[in-house]
């Protein structure tokens, strides 16, 4: 344990002093790709990634040893390893300047889900990365309301260190939405009977937690511990709480409203159905009643059966005789006909109808209270970038080339090849998530909203590494199979080490040098951590 910690520490140590020089630093104390100070940042930050993403892996690997460390031990990493990323400037994205911005255009009263970043102007506009300076934005207002708490007077900075110190605000929002999603990671995997160690091992301890929600300050970390906090309040039997959370999760971003059907579920599951007996024993046609009535009939008869009325009525002593006619019948069927599927389903529909009219309240005050608008509901597509690497927008490219160059007649097809791709990967998306409520909602609600929110990461049409942390952190909570587990894991090391510290594509120089710091890295982990050769002094077989 000690030794996967010193590792991690390493990695997190080496990654922040990288990203002092090569990180998405603001445009004022940018360095030159090709300076000395930027080639040995960027090598130091990937010799830190690959550091810490060892020690991830060797820590999971004592998680499921013989004797794993605790939940207090990991709460204690986690806080070691992201440590040293709190002072660094931001990592692996430029988002964070793309938020500020947004909370300055609310603070100056301009629509952001009409005009982008350009419409501000100023300095934080030459923070913003070009793709999204005139793209609206694609938050809900509880999210614009934190940005502009944090920006303030944002659109008058004139220094770096303003927009710096903006920078580190942002953080901080992202640092408290990481320590509500591992409060709540430890409750819910307790209340789902998940070992709590495996579960802070996948969910909160995970490189893409620390890379992209703490040293990218990503607004996800938000959403994710909003989410999470609605979950655990419906689980404990307040689901009205839970609904107003997960409503506000939705405000920050969109995917999170999935959450709102797990509420549903476990409503419905506290709703007494219609005509059931709140108290004074079983009702009639029960398991119960039926039982007491077959025992009678095997020791007294009819004269028995009849007496079974005492507590299940005259039906449950017709079952009891066996010649219960038509009603017995009926009943042996499962039925009472349309009435009996009617109260079957009204605790869903009650519970549903519960959950939606209080989000809708929830959306409306909230959004009444900030005073941004809808116009996110019609910007929500604004991740979906034209270089985007998702599985269906990289589909779509390809089909469009193919196409352009399969002839004149295929190539008038070419421009709808994307949004083509896109359309089916949202139907793939429902289906995917059609099943996955299908086999877990009765017994599973929470791995259910996990696996549909993974579905929506993989198979829409924007992807960012961190998107995968929508599904992987309520997987964790609920206790994934040994084959997920590990596919999950091999995803989330992979995903760690594609996107350079600066946020901008790499070139062919700064491959290299990511690289060697990575092998030298590798190298470093081998060394340190391969088990000792057999002493060539002793004798094959000795056990001396």
């Amino acid at each position: 344990m000690r030794r996967c910690r010193l590792t991690g520490l390493a990695g997190s140590v080496a990654l922040a002093a990288g990203g002092v020089s090569a990180g998405a630093l603001p445009t004022g104390r940018m360095l030159a790709p090709d300076s000395g100070a930027a080639a040995f940042g960027l090598a130091a930050a990937y010799f830190g990634l690959v550091l810490l993403t060892a020690g991830w892996a060797l820590l999971g690997r004592a998680v499921r040893g013989p004797s794993p460390p605790g939940p207090r031990e990991l709460l204690a990493t986690l806080v070691l390893w992201a440590a040293p990323l709190l002072v660094t400037p931001p990592l692996f994205s430029r988002d964070v300047y793309s938020y500020l911005a947004q909370g300055a255009m609310v603070d100056a009263h301009l629509d952001v889900y009409t005009h982008g970043p350009s419409r501000l102007g100023g300095p934080l506009l030459t923070e913003v990365a070009p793709l999204w300076r005139d793209t609206p934005a694609p938050y809900g207002p509880v999210f614009l309301a934190l940005a502009s708490m944090v920006t303030g007077d944002g659109a008058r900075a004139v220094s770096v260190a303003d927009i710096a110190g903006g920078a580190l605000g942002m953080r901080f929002v992202a640092l408290c939405g990481v320590a509500l999603m591992t409060y709540c990671l430890l409750r819910l995997a307790r209340h789902c009977g998940t070992d709590p160690s495996a579960a802070l091992w996948l969910g909160a301890l995970n490189p893409l937690v620390l890379l992209h929600l703490v040293g990218g300050a990503h607004n996800d970390a938000v959403m994710l511990g909003l989410l999470g906090a609605g979950l655990l309040a419906s689980l404990g039997g307040g689901h009205l709480t839970g609904t107003v959370l997960i409503t506000l999760a939705a405000l920050v971003k969109a995917p999170a409203a999935l959450g709102l059907l797990a509420v549903v579920v476990l409503w419905a599951r506290r709703t007494p159905r219609p005509g059931a007996r709140e108290a004074g024993g079983p009702r009639a046609g029960s398991t119960e009643v039926r039982a007491a009535a077959l025992r009678a009939r095997g020791t007294g008869g009819p004269v028995a059966a009849l007496r079974a009325q005492g507590t299940g009525g005259p039906v449950a002593a017709l079952q009891a005789q066996g010649t219960g006619g038509p009603v017995a019948a009926l009943q042996a069927q499962g039925t009472g006909g349309p009435v009996a599927a009617l109260r079957a389903r009204a605790p869903r529909t009650v519970a549903a109808l519960a959950v939606t009219a209080a989000a809708a309240a929830t959306t409306v005050v909230t959004t009444a209270a900030v005073g941004t608008g809808y116009g996110w509901l019609r910007a929500l597509d604004t991740p979906a970038s034209p270089g985007n690497w998702a599985l269906t927008s990289s589909l779509g490219r390809i089909s469009t080339t193919l196409l352009a160059a399969a002839g004149d007649g295929p190539a008038a097809l070419a421009r709808h090849a994307v949004p083509v791709w896109h359309l089916l990967g949202i139907a793939a998306t429902a289906v995917a998530v059609v099943l996955a409520w299908r086999r877990h909602h009765r017994l599973r609600p929470v791995h259910a909203v996990g696996l549909s929110l993974l579905a929506v990461a993989l198979l829409g049409p924007a992807i960012r590494p961190w998107y995968v942390l929508w599904g992987l952190f309520l997987i964790a909570a609920t206790g994934p199979g040994r084959r997920l587990r590990r596919c999950a894991a091999v995803a989330s090391a992979v995903l760690a080490l594609t996107v350079p510290p600066s946020g901008f594509a790499p070139g062919g120089a700064q491959s290299a040098l990511a690289c060697g710091g990575g092998l030298l890295a590798a190298a470093a982990v081998w060394r340190a951590h391969r088990p000792p050769r057999p002493s060539a002094d002793l004798p094959v077989g000795s056990t001396a």
